[in-house]
């Protein structure tokens, strides 16, 4: 039975709403009162940088992969690819929201002062740059290389005559069929084209009157974007689909003569508007809006760079557009379709393959109920196997000792082991339940599909919180043993997704503790149900608890900093946004405390300016693999604090998620993650960054006789090297 857990969970959003509400008035009041006043005015414009450009210098900083030529060249197509769609979901988002924002006439602004009008034209200025590189990169080296390796992309018109038969063939047998030509005229209005859809408009000239005429076709998603040749066997040899159409667009207007063609390509409006308090049906209610994302408003408007201006101004009047959003395009629209060429068998472009390690405590034969009895077990992914965390759920849904398990989904890979799993333990007789979080963006109509099955298998699925997502990563299996019944969890900063879990950076804990487990299933609680747990030590919810703890730790270490005892913070995560945490950062930099940030993407802290942030380092590690670990380190007098979190320190996990913190305990764990995790990425000098006070984001410099750290290849050679050291005491036992 699906159901939306409702009062409880709304009850606690809309109190830590409240308090939120008054932050500003305590802290001014409590600072007040240390005599604390700060050389700069912390609520001011001037100390914080923009959400949006910040997180485009992070999509610059993913461009630069694919730039260097160090790295293998489908390495750097795959950059270049993920470049191309990560701009997508920026404009479809941030752009759009930013556009409603200018439509609404809204006056509030962020922390950092500009208005939208200012900030979209700062995004124009910088996404036509980016543009620019991405098409320089594609055209004049990525393309290049790969010819002098084989694979070629060939303009129509450069086909030899057999290849240019074949391409009729396939467009008369494949592609006609499923053509649409759409006039444009006084009787046929501009057709409302698809989100993200690739078009043609041609120009056509009625020879008996001699009129020119415009139709549109949209190059339909359903056909591969590259398109194979198989009669040319010396090498890798592909068309765009785009030029097979134009080049044989004649067999859509008979009796007409094709004059020219054009590309252009359609951004949306794709953020859901969901009024789920309002929604009697929140799965019906997603399942709409998935559908009219597709119509949107139009945010974006890429064509070819050559398009004539009449054609051009023809489509900014159809879909109501400003000349800033119209963007020219040198090269091929889309760069994300090409990532099919990253999956050639051509070893030798790509990096050196890497088989993550089966942790020392699962290797061999081993009951895994009885090795977490023993002590936490801790991962670090990719580099310790993700196979480890669908065991443990694998052998729970068939151990009949087993009485019930509890999960949730937030994004799951396409074939998820784990989802059939949880059927398979429901088909078993077992008490399963799961919260899927149908809210997950562009994840929601897999989440739909995965909900449905697992109602049907007989799994009770949860799902829709009031005015919150569910984006903490926790699973319980109940099990029955001598001694009563006993809890695992398991906790973790990402999905339980199988496909990311092998490029994705992320931490892991499978724990048996009583006190841990109690908590863990006091979450499930708050999910499910009715519940006023408030005392909560090893485990920190958003949103009820996580920004008052988050202060009240960085408000410690700057006491314990006055007091001159050992003080300091590493914190690394994907993102840091919120005001209020970044004004207790910059009172404890004040303070003197030591304060490290690994910031992934968007950072709204100014680090490094006298007086203000001086004590503040942010770095920010692209590489090989996601960086998706968050992991919090409080110094605590010498007796050090360790968290990992499934919430980066941003409004929206603070406020409107439900996010889990938990401690780190077992000794052996707090001694890795101290003495060689975080030291490794702080040290990291090749794939890393430094954040100026500027805005500007510049490698670290490395002296000739210093050593080049690369963390994550670091950490692959750890993984590596433990493996063999084990596979090789096994075969001297053998022996």
């Amino acid at each position: 039975m699906k159901e939306a857990a409702h009062t409880n969970i709304h009850h606690l959003h809309a109190r830590a709403q409240d308090e939120a509400s008054e932050d500003r008035a305590k802290e001014e009041q409590q600072h007040a009162q240390r005599e604390e006043t700060p050389a700069y005015d912390l609520y001011a414009p001037d100390v914080y940088f923009n959400r949006e450009l910040s997180w485009l210098d992070f999509n610059w900083r993913v461009l630069n992969e694919a730039l260097d030529p160090d790295i293998p060249l489908l390495e750097r197509l795959k950059f270049l690819c993920i470049t191309s769609s990560n701009l997508d979901e920026f404009y479809m988002i941030r752009v759009a929201g930013l556009k409603q924002q200018i439509e609404l006439g809204v006056t509030d602004l962020p922390p950092d002062g500009m208005t939208p009008e200012e900030t979209i034209a700062a995004i124009r200025e910088s996404v036509c740059r980016m543009n620019n590189a991405m098409a320089d990169c594609f055209l004049d080296d990525i393309m290049p290389g790969l010819e002098r390796e084989g694979v070629h992309l060939h303009s129509y018109a450069d086909l030899d005559d057999e290849s240019r038969e074949w391409c009729e063939r396939y467009f008369m047998e494949h592609v006609y069929p499923v053509l649409s030509p759409l006039a444009i005229d006084p009787g046929h209005p501009f057709p409302h084209l698809l989100n993200r859809s690739l078009n043609l408009v041609i120009t056509v000239v009625d020879s008996m009157t001699d009129e020119e005429r415009i139709a549109v076709v949209q190059v339909p998603p359903v056909v591969p974007r590259l398109v194979k040749i198989p009669v040319r066997r010396d090498g890798y040899h592909y068309v765009l689909l785009g030029e097979v159409i134009a080049a044989n667009a004649a067999a859509l207007f008979p009796g007409l003569q094709v004059k020219d063609s054009w590309r252009f390509r359609v951004t949306r409006n794709a953020d859901l508007d969901i009024a789920d308090d309002e929604a009697s049906d929140l799965l019906k209610t997603i399942e709409e809006q998935i559908r009219r994302r597709r119509w949107g408003a139009v945010v974006r408007l890429e064509v070819d760079h050559d398009i004539p201006q009449s054609v051009r101004r023809m489509l900014q009047s159809a879909m109501h557009l400003q000349e800033q959003e119209i963007y020219p395009i040198r090269g091929p629209l889309n760069l994300a379709d090409f990532m099919d060429l990253v999956k050639l068998p051509k070893k030798q472009l790509k990096d050196p393959p890497f088989t993550p390690r089966i942790i020392e405590e699962l290797r061999g034969d081993h009951n895994i109920f009885a090795r977490i009895r023993e002590r936490d077990l801790f991962f670090h992914h990719p580099y310790d196997s993700f196979s480890s965390i669908v065991e443990f759920i694998e052998i729970a849904a068939d151990d009949p000792d087993v009485l019930a398990i509890k999960q949730t989904l937030y994004r799951t890979s396409g074939d998820s082991s784990i989802v059939k799993a949880l059927a398979r333990a429901a088909e078993n007789g077992k008490q399963v339940t799961a919260f899927v979080e149908l809210k997950a963006r562009f994840d929601e109509e897999n989440n739909i599909i995965w909900a449905r099955r697992l109602e049907q298998a007989g799994v009770h699925v949860v799902y829709g919180i009031i005015g919150l997502k569910t984006h903490c990563k926790l699973s319980l299996v109940v099990r029955r043993e001598k001694k009563g019944l006993r809890t695992y969890a398991h906790l973790s900063t990402g999905n339980y997704n199988e496909t990311t879990a092998r490029i994705y950076t992320d931490f892991g804990l499978l724990s048996s503790r009583e006190d841990l487990s109690f908590e863990a299933a006091a979450v499930f609680n708050y999910l499910t149900g009715y519940s006023h747990q408030t005392n909560w030590s090893k485990i920190i919810v958003a949103p009820v608890s996580l920004r008052q703890k988050t202060l009240a730790l960085i408000q410690r270490e700057m006491e314990n900093q006055k007091a001159g005892k050992k003080a300091g913070i590493v914190v690394k995560m994907n993102s840091i946004v919120d005001a209020q945490v970044i004004r207790a950062l910059y009172r404890a930099s004040q303070a003197g405390v030591k304060i490290e940030l690994v910031i992934r993407g968007i950072c709204c802290l100014k680090p490094g300016v006298p007086g203000l942030s001086d004590n503040i380092r942010v770095m920010s590690i692209v590489g090989r693999f996601l960086e998706h670990t968050r992991v919090f380190v409080f110094e605590n007098d010498g007796d050090p604090e360790i968290y990992f979190s499934s919430a980066d320190w941003m409004p929206r996990n603070l406020n409107r998620r439900v996010e889990a913190m938990f401690m780190v305990e077992e000794p052996i764990i707090k001694e890795r993650v101290l003495n060689h995790i975080v030291p490794t990425i702080l040290a990291d000098n090749v794939k890393s960054y430094i954040l100026q006070p500027d805005a500007s984001y510049v490698r670290p410099n490395v002296g000739p006789d210093e050593e080049r750290v690369n963390s994550q290849e670091r950490f692959i050679q750890y993984a590596e090297t433990a493996y063999r050291e084990r596979n090789a005491e096994e075969d001297d036992e053998s022996e």
